[in-house]
């Protein structure tokens, strides 16, 4: 591997340590750039997510061979973690290669005794082997080393799910998810993508969670044309039920209050075959140009975006405006960790709190907009009972003109109808089931 590689992935690495940035983004600007040589884009991505998915774990390893590591500057640190994962978890490299390339990087970064540290902790590491973590007595820190996950995190899990799902989910957090697309019906059909994507190579097959659905198993959409002309957008199987599941059809009057980056706005767009009238809100200015730009690529033009906090729609639409209303509401993020695993590094135990209580505000202000035997979906992509199941239950509480959509489970995808994560409130998707984000949707329908 190339020096160049290297240092631009320990580049990124630190990147999103010291400035809090998305792993997915940075990677996919990366490529886009085109400064990283097509055969060697698949190794990157490799080694960044899975440097972050196991950081903790590669910690772990480390300290039983670096003394004084509060003093280690952090991009010697990140050096250790990324060439550690390398030696323990791929097949790619032989191990005195990655080393020697570590060793260099520190030559370059740093000064002489840097990379004889370097060198000496990875020659240990590599004679010495994995440490075995069944010396950790408590099942849930063990699980929290193993697996990488905050302990707090673990315990939470636990508390909500039971040690066995918190096991599961925490492991389906250190692979790697499938990649999904959604066709644009109205340019091409799925049966045509299968065939392109086919013929160019890509292996593909049928989303049970939509019509519009495409798994990618082996590829990458974002270097084919269907991508680059929007015949296909990147939306993730667990984001395209709400489209779905939202029952919009052409000429309603549709309102969607936290909508950036515009994947499901622009779904329930095609579904209404850019027929009637979305108004698209995001707390954040700078967010509404992805929702305009991808609503631009996609050729839809209903789609009206502006800059709002959803707490204060009220003041800009008249009461029972809306035949449906959508609230994917900001949430912790827990249910993403696969494809943007610095998440649970980042996330404390009040931020969910905090959350939830943002969310009751949330509908509360919306839920007067909406028409008689309107229809309402509330979604999040997080797992955290906090933020799903118990928002639900206080606004049904506080909202007797509100029930549950009864015909919301006999309208799931039949792969959802058995699923684990239903409620009497709703569906809860955890990323070990379906390989998809975790997730979580209900639709609540306004008594006339």
């Amino acid at each position: 591997m190339k020096y160049q590689l290297r240092n631009t992935i320990l580049d990124m690495l630190l990147r999103i340590e010291k400035d809090s940035g998305f792993s997915h983004l940075l990677i996919n600007n990366e490529i886009k750039s085109k400064r990283i040589h097509e055969k060697d884009e698949g190794l990157m991505t490799e080694i960044v997510y899975g440097t972050l998915q196991r950081k903790m774990t590669l910690d772990y390893y480390l300290d039983r061979f670096v003394k004084n590591n509060k003093k280690m500057d952090q991009w010697v640190r990140m050096l250790l973690r990324m060439s550690l994962y390398q030696m323990i978890y791929l097949d790619k490299v032989p191990d005195h290669a990655i080393i020697h390339e570590a060793v260099e990087i520190a030559k370059q970064r740093g000064h002489k005794g840097i990379s004889s540290l370097v060198n000496g902790v990875l020659r240990s590491a590599q004679r010495s082997g994995v440490p075995d973590t069944a010396i950790i007595e408590n099942p849930a820190k063990r699980l929290s080393v193993e697996t990488s996950h905050p302990e707090w995190l673990v315990n939470r899990w636990i508390s909500n799910y039971g040690y066995e799902t918190a096991k599961a989910m925490c492991e389906a957090n250190i692979t790697r998810k499938l990649s999904s697309i959604r066709v644009q019906p109205m340019k091409i059909t799925r049966e045509n993508a299968i065939q392109l994507l086919t013929e160019q190579g890509f292996e593909v097959r049928k989303s049970a969670f939509s019509l519009q659905g495409i798994i990618v198993d082996k590829g990458n959409i974002l270097n084919t044309a269907l991508f680059r002309d929007g015949y296909v957008t990147i939306q993730d199987q667990s984001s395209m039920l709400v489209g779905e599941m939202l029952d919009a059809k052409p000429g309603m009057h549709i309102l969607d209050g936290c909508s950036a980056p515009g994947g499901k706005v622009t779904h329930i767009a095609e579904k209404m075959q850019d027929e009637g009238m979305i108004h698209a809100y995001d707390l954040h200015s700078k967010k509404i140009k992805q929702v305009d730009d991808k609503a631009a690529l996609l050729n839809l033009s209903i789609i009206d975006a502006n800059p709002g906090d959803a707490r204060e729609l009220g003041k800009l639409h008249e009461k029972e405006s809306f035949d449906r209303i959508l609230i994917d509401a900001p949430c912790s993020g827990l249910g993403v960790i696969r494809g943007k695993p610095e998440i649970k590094y980042d996330k404390k135990e009040e931020d969910i709190q905090r959350l939830s209580e943002i969310q009751m505000d949330i509908l509360e202000n919306v839920a007067p907009l909406l028409k008689s035997n309107g229809l309402l979906i509330y979604s999040t992509c997080t797992v955290d009972v906090e933020e799903n199941e118990n928002v639900v239950k206080r606004f049904l509480a506080n909202h007797l003109d509100f029930q549950v959509d009864e015909e919301f489970f006999e309208t799931l995808p039949s792969d959802l109808k058995e699923s684990p994560g239903i409620t009497e409130n709703g569906i809860q998707l955890f990323p070990q089931d379906y390989q998809t984000d975790g997730f979580f949707l209900t639709r609540l329908k306004k008594n006339g």
